[in-house]
């Protein structure tokens, strides 16, 4: 069950990313440099981006299932909730779309939830790296906000007096600094990417694992004891099987 989870996390995260994509095709009205992924709800195709959001959550479930016996320190086992709080926000996300009050809330257990997950759960391994990344595109996300909301601001634009979004096909004036839709779609990526290594070096330690545990047991100390050592040279069965059929049919 726990490899079916890990397979089912990496499967997730790659639909969600493929939807995400489709969203840029099917709603090409969408100014992808200042419009974030959750405005597409106000296109044709909000259905898309609500199965996007439930595979996403799908993901980070999985992995925190997958995971979840593996990671005993009081860290990791910290990092494992704020996953399944992440899996929570992009699962509302899914049902509240952006023009209602608790898409807010969904957005901070999402977009909060899985970089202190990541880093909790990968501190001091080999994704790390990535896992930096996860909350320096949170910062970015920001900054870049802030950059889009002062130079908009400085260049004549006029914010909607309820705090709402733009109409659809409204141009920035010019003056106007628009990467905040690029850092979006960059932290939907990473983080993604993150859920799908961290399920893939998971089942790639299982199968090591079980690997070595076969190498040391019964069956193991039989090829041994029968000359047949080619399998703690590293050997595969698609190399060792043939030999073993060799030697039988030699009388061996």
């Amino acid at each position: 069950m726990r490899r079916a989870a890990a397979w089912t996390a990496i499967g997730a995260s790659a639909c969600t990313l493929v939807l995400l994509a489709a969203l840029h095709v099917l709603s090409p009205e969408f100014d992808p440099s200042w419009r974030v992924v959750s405005e597409y709800a106000n296109g044709h195709y909000g259905w898309v981006l609500s199965s996007m959001f439930a595979t996403w959550a799908v993901s980070s479930w999985a992995l925190a299932y997958a995971l979840w016996p593996s990671l005993r320190s009081a860290p990791e086992r910290a990092g494992l909730w704020f996953l399944v709080a992440s899996g929570a926000g992009e699962a509302l996300a899914a049902v509240f779309d952006i023009n209602q009050p608790l898409h807010g809330l969904a957005g901070l257990l999402g977009a909060g939830g899985l970089p202190a997950a990541a880093m909790l759960i990968s501190a001091g391994k080999r994704l790390q790296w990535l896992a930096n990344l996860t909350w320096i595109m949170v910062v970015a996300l920001i900054g870049s906000l802030v950059l889009l909301f002062v130079t908009f601001t400085h260049a004549g634009g006029h914010v909607p007096a309820d705090g709402g979004m733009l109409p659809i096909g409204t141009k920035l004036p010019p003056g106007a600094i628009a990467l905040v839709g690029y850092v979006n779609r960059l932290m939907v990526l990473v983080n993604c990417l993150w859920v799908m290594l961290a399920a893939g070096e998971w089942v790639l330690r299982r199968a090591g694992a079980s690997r070595d545990r076969y190498e040391s047991g019964p069956s193991a100390t039989f090829l041994t004891s029968t000359g047949y050592t080619g399998l703690h040279r590293g050997r595969t069965c698609e190399t060792l099987f043939p030999v073993l059929k060799r030697d039988l049919s030699s009388g061996r």
